[in-house]
């Protein structure tokens, strides 16, 4: 009895989290849907993404473990909730509204600067 309670609590709770991302964002995150994200720190190695309509996302690390989560818009940044593997909270970043194929610079939520760089299709080399 008491794990249905939670599994139905899990479904209330994610269920508006995952709404609130398949609802229309803007055209620079519907860019991404079917295409690689690239985060590329200042020593070269990167981060993929791959974000899909429905909320969800995966991923491969620097080291290429693999990475998945939940992802809601919040006013003009895409927010990222990281459960594979699981980490606390999530992170917010406000991405270029003009972000096509080849990339431009960022800055992280730290002020480091880094790379977006935005690659057709599912790439995972």
């Amino acid at each position: 009895m008491k794990t249905s309670a939670l599994l139905l609590m899990a479904a209330i709770v994610v269920a508006p989290v995952c709404t609130q991302a398949a609802e229309d964002p803007p055209a620079n995150v519907k860019a991404l849907f079917g295409n690689t994200l690239m985060t590329i720190d200042r020593d070269g190695r990167a981060r993929k993404i791959w974000l899909r309509p429905d909320g969800t996302w995966t991923g491969l690390s620097r080291r290429g473990l693999d990475l998945a989560g939940t992802w809601k818009m919040s006013g003009e940044k895409v927010c990222l909730h990281q459960s594979k593997p699981s980490l606390p909270g999530s992170l917010c970043q406000t991405f270029p509204s003009d972000l096509k194929v080849g990339g431009g610079a960022v800055k992280d939520p730290s002020g480091r600067t880094g790379q977006l760089k935005l690659v057709e299709g599912h790439v995972t080399k």
